[in-house]
């Protein structure tokens, strides 16, 4: 996430990063004098892997994917995993690359696929090639599959991570206690909720603030599957049809069957089932890659892409033509017949409820296209990131119209106002989920912003939502040449809001998974856990902010 007055500012310093380098010529001169990986490739070709990471294959309990990336192609790039029978198999990975559409520069990234694995197992696993020149002593790392049945487990939840390097826009040092509080917490595996390092607010360097994020993140990733979801700063000017190909090059996710492989996908552990979305598919909000002004973006000569202009913005609203939310319907309606499923977690980036006021708040998108689906298949969770703060909604069911107001004239505006559930329960008792979906936002993971502010009407003192309701492409500034993104253009009563963290904008959403029997309960123990104190200095000391029991009775 990032607000519009941050958007702004945050493009108009990363074209000035590299207007003060570069001159005129922006990028074309850029790439000449950028030191890195394109030079580590000329003269020290090295194929030792860094960025190292797993994910889950098709079936968490039997796969899991290892990726990496190496500054130069490597050879014979491979994983060597031990077996529970002492002895060692070689897994060759397959390659994977991408000649980034702004500087020119050329990824590679490898893939291993480790199948057949041993449910609730934990194996060991080597990464090397042949020019890795760490070969006598190759990175070393152990991972858990998931368990088989009716087992506890934990994982955990943030978005907006960024990188530790404070020479990136929107990147802070808090970025590595947030992937050490990870370990910390010893997950099974991470849902990463979008907006992973912001490389698109760096143009010139996309690749290497990638490449920072990768290694920091490695801390982690590489001992527990870290499952992505895109956000809209995966989205990069000329790299791939919508823009993420940085993204996709990058991970290796299970398969959903459809022309767009990697943007959306579910898994299950347990008797749960995890769906990851794009909502960059069905948001109106423009949050994606644009040029602010004055000057064009001017990409690397080598990269024989024309000049873009100012103003221009790679928005991608509608991109799957409906694709995405067949697929979701097939897929929530298909969990709906299995008596092995008793959750459903969806993870996406943008926000459906948030009534945070200097971040982007709520939009009407997600309401339109996805929320019917969650009510009718009766999703549990939605995990997103986006707006860089904490908040927990009431159980919401259905809507109410015409709840909204013009955010300029006042004037009603059916923003789709989410509903929240009547029980009879008392403030500390478990929540029933069955009687309604709960909204979490939780993208305090360790991107550099300032805290968000929360929205309050003052005539009835109610929290209140920024909500999106059309499109907000970029306008002309008050500067000539130069472009900004309008704010939301309706406003609603946050009536869904139960809980916000006003605080600190940092933390971690930690997870407790108990199935239960059939025909019992079982329960979902949220403890968020924030760092205060973190948004002036980074810290490595989080603390409890609250728990909060989810409870249902499991299907016979």
């Amino acid at each position: 996430m990032v607000t519009k007055n941050q958007q702004d500012g945050a493009s108009i310093a990363s074209r000035r990063g590299f207007l003060k380098l570069a001159g005129a010529s922006g990028l074309a001169t850029a790439a000449n004098v950028v030191t890195g990986p394109a030079l580590a490739q000329a003269s020290h070709p090295d194929g030792t892997p860094e960025q190292i990471h797993l994910t889950w294959g098709e079936d968490p309990t039997r796969e899991v994917i290892v990726s990496w990336g190496s500054l130069a192609q490597a050879v014979q790039p491979r994983v060597r995993i031990s077996t529970h029978d002492g002895h060692a198999h070689v897994i060759h990975a397959v390659q994977r690359t991408y000649t980034d559409g702004l500087n020119g520069e050329t990824v590679f990234t490898y893939h291993a696929r480790l199948h057949e694995l041993r449910p609730h197992t934990t194996y060991q696993y080597e990464v090397t090639a042949d020019n890795d020149s760490k070969a006598a002593q190759p990175f070393t790392a152990s991972f858990t599959t998931a368990p088989r049945g009716r087992r506890k487990f934990r994982f955990t939840s943030y978005g907006d991570l960024a990188t530790p390097n404070t020479g990136w826009v929107l990147s802070s040092p808090q970025s590595r206690f947030a992937v050490q509080a990870v370990e910390r917490f010893e997950p099974l595996f991470h849902l990463l909720n979008g907006d992973l390092c912001y490389a698109n607010l760096n143009p010139a360097q996309q690749p290497e603030v990638w490449r920072d994020f990768g290694n920091n993140a490695q801390t982690s990733a590489a001992n527990r599957p870290w499952m992505p979801c895109p956000g809209n700063h995966e989205i990069e000017f000329n790299n791939g049809q919508q823009g993420f190909a940085s993204y996709l090059t990058r991970y290796t996710l299970p398969d959903n069957g459809t022309h767009f492989p990697g943007r959306w996908y579910s898994f299950r552990v347990s008797s749960v089932l995890f769906i990851s979305l794009d909502a960059d598919d069905v948001v109106y909000q423009d949050g994606a890659a644009f040029v602010a002004g004055p000057a064009p973006l001017v990409p690397a000569a080598s990269t024989a892409n024309a000049a873009i202009a100012p103003g221009t913005s790679f928005y991608v609203r509608g991109y799957s033509n409906g694709e995405q939310t067949r697929w979701l319907e097939r897929t929530l309606r298909d969990a709906s017949h299995d008596d092995d499923i008793d959750w459903i977690v969806v993870q996406m980036h943008q926000d459906a409820l948030s009534s945070s006021k200097t971040g982007n708040g709520s939009d009407k998108g997600i309401r339109e296209a996805w929320l019917p689906l969650f009510d009718r298949y009766g999703v549990d969770l939605v995990l997103c990131g986006h707006d860089h703060d904490y908040e927990r909604s009431h159980p919401v069911r259905g809507c109410n119209h015409l709840a909204g107001r013009n955010a300029t004239t006042g004037e009603r505006v059916d923003t789709l106002q989410p509903r929240p559930v009547e029980t009879s329960q008392r403030a500390n008792d478990p929540i029933d989920t069955t009687h309604g979906t709960i909204h979490l936002i939780l993208g305090g993971g360790g991107t550099s912003a300032p805290l968000d502010v929360y929205g309050t009407d003052p005539g009835n003192g109610l929290p209140q939502a920024q909500v999106f309701t059309k499109p907000n492409h970029p306008v002309p500034g008050a500067t000539a040449g130069t472009f900004v993104r309008p704010v939301a253009d309706a406003v609603e009563d946050a009536i869904w809001s139960a809980q916000r963290d006003t605080g600190t904008g940092y933390g971690i959403a930690v997870f407790d998974v108990d199935p239960g029997e059939r025909g019992g309960k079982a329960s979902i123990t949220l403890s968020y856990y924030h760092a205060p104190g973190a948004d002036k200095t980074p810290t490595a000391e989080y603390e409890l902010f609250e728990t909060v029991v989810f409870e249902k009775q499991c299907r016979r």
